[in-house]
């Protein structure tokens, strides 16, 4: 191509993605802000930390963590989205509550696909079914073939009313036309305790029961991440289970309405890398937290879909925050 081309040729690129070219010049030049919406020390907190402090390396700007937990999650998020400036100098976890939460009241107070820019899915969390060791359910199959027989006399425990983990099992009852007797607690620590305590029979939860299968004071039924967990090699996943979900709750990184693109750019870049290192994946593993890494487009796919499925599973079951 003779010069005069390649020059018109580089123009062209150059115009072709201005705002990029823009952000890279001036991105960022002071602390990047990162609200995480749970109390210091869980594995969130902990991994997008490690999420910070790698991506701070390569910006040469601090990525600070503000820890604002309340609201089942979602008081952080929607602070972002109505306070916030758009200039991706604050940022915030963004998870399946921040999805579902708003079409739990009368009047909602955010939209989640319009109020908020979307930058990169990470992982999520290991959930999955438990119970006391000396349990006559020796399988999940025992457990189905149970609840069938005795309808509503099963019961399970998980961490709230309208959590990720409480309407997987409503469609899992739904699809197996069996009724089990939900009792929610304020925690996943507490759920665990009444299940080895025998008042309740099953948790199905995030891992808190974890060690507790390890030290053999509970029995894991089936964990609900696409593959099966290397620690629990022998406990079967949802799918081959025979229900086509994967429940890993899974959260990512976004920011409020209108954010530049090429902003957008930069973060989604930064973050993925970090997410990568051979020491974000140890963080992940320690938690046994999958990778669902998706890029700004399909983080964006994702989030619409999922809005459209959380507001139909709310309405159907019935779920409100209003009283």
């Amino acid at each position: 191509m003779p010069t005069r081309r390649l020059l018109l040729a580089a123009g062209a690129a150059s115009l072709a993605a201005p705002g990029l070219a823009r952000a890279q010049a001036r991105f960022p030049d002071r602390p990047i802000q990162l609200v995480v919406p749970w109390p210091a020390g869980g594995s969130a907190d902990v991994q997008l930390r490690s999420i910070g402090d790698i991506a701070s390396r390569t910006l040469g700007q601090p990525v600070v963590i503000q820890n604002r937990p309340g609201a089942g999650g979602t008081l952080g998020p929607m602070t972002v989205a109505q306070q916030a400036r758009p200039d991706g100098y604050t940022l915030t976890q963004m998870h399946l509550s921040v999805l579902r939460r708003p079409w739990m009241m009368r009047t909602p107070q955010w939209d989640p696909v319009a109020d908020f820019t979307h930058i990169i899915g990470m992982t999520g969390w290991l959930f999955g079914c438990a119970v006391k060791a000396n349990s006559p359910f020796q399988t999940w199959q025992e457990m189905i073939a149970y609840a069938r027989a005795n309808p509503g006399k099963l019961t399970y425990t998980t961490s709230g009313i309208g959590t990720t983990n409480h309407l997987a099992m409503e469609t899992i009852q739904e699809k197996e036309n069996v009724q089990l007797t939900h009792v929610p607690y304020r925690g996943s620590n507490e759920a665990v305790t009444a299940v080895i305590g025998g008042q309740v029979d099953m948790v199905c939860d995030s891992s808190t029961w974890a060690p507790f299968v390890e030290n053999a004071q509970m029995r894991a039924l089936s964990v609900w991440t696409a593959e099966r967990v290397p620690r629990f090699a022998n406990v079967p996943t949802l799918k081959e289970l025979g229900y086509d979900l994967v429940v890993t709750s899974p959260y990512g990184v976004s920011g409020p309405k209108g954010m530049d693109e090429g902003v957008v750019r930069v973060l989604h870049d930064v973050m993925k890398t970090a997410l990568m290192t051979p020491e974000n994946t140890e963080v992940r593993s320690r938690f046994d937290m999958p990778l669902v890494y998706l890029d700004t487009p399909s983080y964006r796919a994702f989030v619409a879909e999922r809005v459209e499925y959380e507001k139909a599973m709310v309405r159907r079951l019935g779920l409100t925050l209003d009283g």
